[in-house]
């Protein structure tokens, strides 16, 4: 059944001949085209929205990218980037709109709820029409997690299958008072360190707001009630709020609220925490093979990281990056043909992702790459977003076996009881509006550490109540318990 056959996929390892084959391509050339050619007619532009802080040099890159792309697949391609808090709301409002578009970005929840509304193309067909290169190079996992009533709505970025919670640290304060990361075993464990740099670091937030792991497979998302254990019982849902990790890990959470490790506003803050702004000693990031790398580079700055536990293969991760065609594009083949390329060419792939060679980055001999610019004066995308990891070029620092990290990391990635199994909320959907707003009331302060967990979980359950959650765990307990019935 399905659930097993996912968990078979991710042990199964990626053919490196077809990564070695696309490696093929250069500025001039590409062993991978899928494509139509220059059929005569006049190049269609692809209009592509995806997530990101927008870059100054966007126009210049795809200017250069745009005449071998004409040559490839007779389009262009006009890419916007939406900064990270307005993507998406703001691209809710063109779908819903009815606005002509052919490419988004698109992950989890949203992901579900506009593929189910008739926002996207079956991606499924188009793959097998004009992207048959992308679709035999996908870990099969990511064919299969994502369906939505057995169709595949979105095109996920080939990377990482699994997600991995990791204490991020600055380094040079690690390193300034001899601290002995790799014994940190939970939130607790922190105490000494985040002392330490308060005491002597006044221009350093001990850590940066983030909500605590829990080791939980989430239904409707990290802060709606609804989950699965990770360990013990998987067939029954429960509050998570309610669970006794919560309780314990939430206490030191507002533990380290009171003693200042925590800024005071930590309930109420949308701050990022930008990586350039040197400014705190650890947070917590969702970890890739030699991501501490990549985020040094764009910080400016040295970075160490400490895993929270072992990989896990979400749906969440199988649908936390993808590239969706519109329903209301005018030309999907063309729209496949460039995700196509973007997935299977390294020139592309590399072009949008790091800009011009000569201009952003230069080659180095051996094939390596180096930034020209300072990561913050550079051209820069969110690489974990788009298209296929294993074409990019690696930087000087990157370690020869980058590619084969990140294989080991997918097969070292254990299956959460939910994949494959996504909730339809249509019977209870005023009773979810409802929660939605407790939601908004009750999670970000008690997740982020700002109230007595003692005190506010217990309110927080009673307004999940009043607010219709046992109604909604009802049916969501029915349509779980059938899906695990299908498995077997």
């Amino acid at each position: 059944m399905m659930k097993k056959t996912l968990v078979m996929m991710l042990a199964l390892i990626m053919s490196f001949s077809v990564f070695l084959a696309a490696c093929g391509g250069n500025d001039d050339d590409s062993s991978n085209s899928g494509n139509s050619g220059n059929d005569g007619d006049e190049p269609y532009e692809i209009i592509w929205y995806t997530i990101g802080t927008p870059q100054k040099d966007t126009d210049k890159v795809f200017e250069h990218l745009n005449e071998y792309l004409v040559d490839k697949i007779n389009a262009t391609v006009k890419m916007t980037q939406i900064d990270w808090g307005d993507y998406m709301k703001k691209m809710q409002i063109k779908i819903n709109s009815g606005e002509k578009f052919d490419i988004a970005y698109i992950a989890g929840s949203e992901y579900l709820l506009n593929a189910r509304k008739g926002a996207f193309l079956d991606m499924g067909e188009l793959l097998d029409q004009y992207g048959q290169e992308t679709k035999a190079i996908l870990d099969p996992a990511f064919l299969e997690g994502p369906l939505v009533n057995g169709t595949l709505y979105g095109l996920p970025a080939n990377k990482e299958i699994g997600q991995q919670s990791v204490y991020l640290f600055n380094k040079s304060l690690v390193e300034k008072y001899e601290m002995d990361i790799a014994s940190i075993n939970s939130l607790a464990d922190l105490d000494p360190y985040l002392a330490a740099v308060q005491q002597n670091e006044p221009d350093f937030q001990p850590m940066a707001t983030f909500k605590p792991y829990l080791p939980f497979d989430y239904i409707l998302g990290d802060e709606l009630p609804f989950a699965i254990r990770l360990d013990g019982d998987q067939t029954k849902i429960v509050n998570f709020y309610e669970e006794p990790e919560t309780m314990e890990i939430l206490k030191v959470m507002h533990d380290y609220y009171d003693k200042g490790y925590l800024v005071g506003d930590a309930g109420t803050s949308d701050d990022p925490w930008p990586l350039e702004v040197e400014n705190w000693f650890v947070r917590k990031e969702m970890y890739q093979p030699t991501a501490e790398l990549q985020w040094a580079r764009s910080a400016g700055y040295d970075l160490v990281m400490q895993p929270m536990h072992q990989p896990i293969t979400f749906n969440g991760s199988l649908m936390g990056s993808m590239q969706a065609i519109s329903s209301t594009s005018e030309n999907p083949q063309k729209a496949m043909e460039f995700l196509n390329l973007l997935n299977t060419d390294p020139y592309v792939r590399a072009t949008v992702d790091k800009g011009i060679k000569g201009v952003h980055y230069e080659e180095l001999e051996g094939g390596k790459i180096k930034d020209i610019m300072p990561a913050r004066d550079n051209y820069r995308v969110p690489t974990y977003s788009l298209g296929n990891h294993f074409i990019l070029p690696l930087y000087e620092n990157d370690p020869e076996n980058k590619w084969e990290l990140f294989q080991e990391f997918n097969d070292d990635s254990i299956a959460a009881p939910t994949i494959g199994f996504y909730f339809d909320a249509e019977n209870v959907k005023n009773e979810i509006a409802a929660i939605e707003n407790v939601r908004g009331e009750f999670a970000k302060i008690i997740l982020h550490g700002a109230v007595d967990p003692e005190e506010f979980i217990p309110m927080a359950t009673k307004k999940f109540e009043d607010a219709g959650m046992n109604v909604v765990m009802e049916e969501m307990q029915a349509q779980y318990t059938a899906w695990l019935a299908e498995q077997e």
